[in-house]
């Protein structure tokens, strides 16, 4: 397709009874100002342009009815089938065949989906010291594709999962491995148990869509929970499996109880309102109408949100269930006691508000209750956006007053891939905190900061919060949430770049992981540029200081770690410091005059960067490893390499670095980083 004839169909799409002021130019300004434009084949540009095409036509039928009005925070439960069939087909208000595929949710972006400062535990299998994923609070792990005891390592890699003897490094060698029906989303160990959690990923075309783009919506029709037992590390066996009609949100464990939550719709395929169904085994287990809790009110598409606690050590123990019909839950927070679910709710009559609903469900071992519900303006951002201390709940969120937010947000990303950050083509972005009692009622609020930017990342430690924000410069917020009922700013700072990811070192300091920027000569935007490491001092709340910072690359370098933080590989007592890094660089002699800072570098290395990082000596580069030994892998590449020796993950046992790949486990020696191993992967 010519570019003349793309930008004519971009600028053709309609939106009924919505204004989006800007939004077309603004894309079309985008393109022709990016020189990857003309390097994109067709496919490609289904990639990019289908969801964009169907957020619009998502808003152009979702314009056409009435909004969500939530009459309070109560639930109640259905006494019946025909109860249940009667609400949803009087109340929602929306197309179900739209929805026959599903654009990806935030919790599934980086699905491929702190503990104490420190990060280590110590195995019962062997007596050394080992790194634990990149968690968010202490004691509540997180599913990632690889995981260790301290003597082995357990990765999923596509459809199958591999069992690595580990430790020590001169005997490292492939045990096991696992094939699975579909794709790993995750895994647990504990113990002698490996939770492994699977999905099934199908591709359906998009009615309606032009031919030539050969559009496509994403969706995961079912995800299966398996607990297998690696006593025998070299013959895994499964004990026992879970499997849910639904789309796999997130998961978290908790001592020996593993919690999965899933969404689903409403739907059959013969577009029957439906109950949902979890497979146990063998036995068909379906939920009870009397057993689902509600909202009496109206919402735009239902689904069922189900949270399952499986006990990973006794094979015997029922699973626990419970289900709540809901919109669709995007972004969960999960503390040791309450599992917190967010959907957003659209409000007022019209586009110009939009909030976000909070529901708290206890969690005790097997004991699920739904507990209280609540609303906040905005939109939340991450699971790094929301946080629980004491006796509330905290939360961060973004409003825009002008035009449908999630579609400015990912309009927003497909600038921001196109190397365009902006945000005057959209009326102004406002953010805010809110404190919320354990009844998730709004107890204090700190609103309309930084107007025309939005939220980037953000990170509750204690009594203080932090925000970084962004339109041309980063402006870092403390926030002091010592009083619940009043949080206030306590300081500033505003730097070149942003932040994606926030990281405690200590109390006094934060580390920062995002992209450095340069601002446009012309208009209200910036370009970004390397990955950017920053070290800031929060000590004096009411002056942060940036007290060392560490760029990579050029315009098109990129880390995991901006989108994943479970990439990310900190330990405090060690000083150390470790993310995957794909490197771009660009030849300043293909350019005749200055290079442009809209200029995109090509890929030169990838692999993992080592640093030391401390107050005192800052952010110190030890060194780099990679899997990729073949300059000749990279060539021909512009803006992104697909290699299975990319490092996605890296970790410690002992004296020893382990970065991994789907292809390979190469081992360094961890003070030095000179070569030790290597286990090749199939």
């Amino acid at each position: 397709m010519k570019q003349e004839d793309l930008i004519k169909r971009l600028e053709n799409l309609e939106t009924p009874e919505i204004e989006l002021p800007g939004h077309r130019q603004a894309l079309r300004t985008a393109l022709l100002r990016s020189d990857r434009f003309s390097k994109r084949t067709v496919l490609d540009w289904a990639r990019i342009l289908v969801p964009v095409t169907a957020a619009v036509v998502l808003i152009a039928v979702l314009g056409l009815f009435n909004s969500m009005q939530p009459s309070d925070n109560q639930m109640s439960r259905f006494a019946s089938y025909d109860e249940l069939a009667e609400f949803i087909n009087a109340n929602t208000k929306f197309v179900p065949v739209l929805f026959s595929g599903r654009l990806r949710m935030d919790s599934e972006l980086a699905a491929f989906a702190p503990v104490p400062l420190g990060l280590h535990g110590r195995s019962k299998l062997a007596a050394v010291e080992y790194s634990t994923t990149n968690i968010q609070v202490a004691g509540v792990d997180e599913a990632d594709i690889v995981k260790t005891d301290g003597e082995y390592i357990y990765l999923s890699s596509a459809n199958k999962v591999i069992i690595v003897k580990a430790y020590p490094p001169e005997q490292a060698q492939v045990l096991a491995e696992i094939e699975l029906e579909g794709r790993a989303l995750g895994l647990f160990i504990n113990g002698d148990r490996l939770v492994v959690l699977e999905g099934v990923v199908s591709y359906y075309d998009m009615p309606g869509m032009p031919s030539e783009l050969e559009p496509y919506m994403y969706y995961v029709s079912g995800t299966s929970i398996k607990v297998y037992d690696v006593a025998d590390r070299e013959n895994p066996s499964l004990r026992r499996e879970l499997s849910a009609q639904g789309n796999y949100v997130s998961s978290r464990m908790i001592g020996d109880y593993v919690y999965v939550v899933v969404n689903e719709s409403v739907y059959g395929q013969d577009g029957e309102v439906r109950l949902p169904v979890i497979l146990v085994g063998e036995e068909e287990k379906e939920i009870s109408a009397a057993d689902i809790y509600y909202y009496d009110a109206y919402d735009r598409f239902y689904t069922y949100t189900s949270i399952i606690a499986l006990d990973t050590q006794n094979d015997d123990r029922e699973p626990a269930i419970e289900t709540i019909l809901l919109g669709a839950s995007s972004t969960l927070y999960v503390s040791q006691h309450n599992i917190y679910l967010t959907f957003p709710v659209w409000g007022g009559g019209t586009w110009n508000s939009r909030e976000t609903s909070i529901h708290r469900i206890s969690i005790d071992g097997d004991e699920i209750e739904y507990v209280a519900g609540g609303e906040v303006p905005g939109r939340v951002l991450n699971q790094f956006s929301m946080d629980e201390y004491g006796n509330y709940f905290r939360v961060a969120t973004t409003t825009n007053a002008g035009a449908m937010l999630s579609l400015r947000l990912f309009l927003d990303e497909v600038f921001d891939y196109f190397g365009v950050l902006t945000e005057t083509e959209w009326a102004p972005s406002l953010n805010h905190v809110y404190t919320l009692d354990m009844d998730l009622n709004i107890a204090g609020r700190l609103e309309n900061l930084a107007p025309g930017e939005r939220i980037h990342s953000a990170r509750f430690m204690g009594e203080k919060g932090y925000l970084v924000t962004f339109q041309k410069i980063d402006p870092l917020f403390v926030i002091d949430l010592a009083d619940p009922l009043n949080p206030q700013v306590l300081g500033e700072l505003k730097i070149t770049g942003y932040s994606d990811y926030l990281h405690p070192y200590d109390e006094n300091h934060l580390i920062g992981i995002g992209k450095e920027t340069v601002e446009a000569e012309q208009g209200d935007f910036a370009w970004f540029q390397g990955v950017k490491i920053s070290l800031f001092d929060v000590s004096d709340v009411g002056n942060p200081q940036e007290i060392a910072k560490y760029e990579i690359g050029h315009r098109g370098t990129e880390s995991p770690v901006l989108r994943d933080h479970k990439a990310l590989l900190f330990d405090r007592a060690r000083d150390l410091m470790v993310m995957p890094v794909l490197v771009a660089e660009i030849d300043a002699t293909q350019y005749s005059g200055p290079v442009p800072s809209s200029a995109y570098g090509r890929p030169v290395w990838q692999g993992a960067y080592v640093f030391r990082v401390s107050p005192e000596e800052g952010l110190s580069l030890e060194g780099r490893i990679t899997h990729i030994e073949d300059p000749a892998e990279l060539e021909g590449h512009r803006y992104y390499i697909s290699s299975p020796f990319s490092v996605q993950r890296s970790l410690y046992i002992g004296d020893v670095l382990y970065t991994i790949s789907e292809a390979m486990i190469k081992m360094n020696d961890l003070a030095t980083l000179e070569y030790i191993n290597e286990v090749k992967l199939s």
